[in-house]
């Protein structure tokens, strides 16, 4: 039902906000269609993104499968809070969004090389992201959990406790920094969902994800019911990311701030389940 709802939403962005970080009208994003390759070379050249993606004519996204923030439904189409802000904020710029499915650990690679034009993805604000990207405000509170089997829970209770387990986390995720950091033993896996699937199957006794795609995959009525989360390790807040000096910062800020002050990114939020970690902008 929650999907339904995100899509009849996201249909509607373009009405509902209109005054929520508009910051450009489609029409004045002209193409040259004669010649494609001359006018990607020219949009490379210039030192503003703005310009860029509207030369092109899309905001390229880079994203895991990630819900409750980024996911498909069932026909395809990505949903989720990020995909639903992210849609509404190229809405807002006067371009098309594109999502791209990134291996986690290249995101800065990815950036760099401009195969995506930002990271928008429940991606925790650690010192390597706010060192290689720009990023934005934190919009959203998170914490780095354990998940395990429900019926072995309670035997794990405290750091000391989780000494002799093995854990699956995301490669370069802030998951993975937790399990590092806390002197935990860990294999690194290529997405948060296959963390899960790890644990699932008894391959690794339990998995370090976020705690807001916890709260909507593990526990009664998910895929994984005979798992639940456990300690906290480290709480934490999430931003995106865009490459260093580029003029889009200061934009989404802005669209942060009016977003949340129309109260339309608290009712995205609510669609999701996460109204909770919203930070108020």
């Amino acid at each position: 039902m929650k999907k339904l709802l995100a899509l009849a939403l996201v249909a509607g962005m373009a009405v509902s906000m209109t005054a929520c970080g508009s910051t450009s009208d489609s029409d004045s994003d002209t193409t040259d269609t004669s010649s494609v390759a001359e006018d990607t070379s020219a949009a490379e050249d210039t030192d503003s993104d703005l310009e860029y993606i509207k030369e092109k004519g899309t905001l390229v996204v880079g994203i895991t499968d990630f819900e409750p923030m980024d996911y498909q439904d069932e026909e395809g189409n990505w949903i989720g809070f990020d995909a639903d802000m992210a849609t509404a904020f190229a809405e807002s710029l006067g371009v098309d969004v594109e999502f791209i499915e990134i291996d986690w650990d290249n995101k800065i690679l990815e950036l760099n090389n401009k195969s995506i034009d930002c990271v928008w993805n429940g991606m925790t604000l650690t010192d390597e992201v706010t060192s290689s990207m720009d990023c934005s405000n934190a919009y959203s509170s998170n914490s780095q959990v354990v998940v395990l089997a429900a019926d072995i829970a309670d035997q794990y209770t405290d750091l000391e406790s989780l000494a002799d387990l093995t854990f699956a986390v995301e490669s370069g995720s802030a998951g993975e920094a937790a399990a590092e950091d806390n002197g935990l033993s860990y294999t690194p896996v290529s997405a948060q969902a296959d963390a899960l699937m790890e644990v699932s199957a008894g391959t690794s006794d339990a998995a370090i994800i976020d705690l807001l795609m916890a709260e909507a995959m593990v526990g009664e009525g998910t895929s994984y019911e005979g798992l639940t989360t456990g300690l906290v390790l480290v709480d934490e807040e999430y931003g995106v990311g865009f490459r260093q000096g580029s003029d889009l910062v200061e934009l989404l800020n802005d669209f942060f701030a009016e977003c949340y002050e129309d109260g339309s990114m608290t009712s995205i939020a609510a669609e999701y389940g996460i109204e909770n970690s919203i930070i108020a902008q």
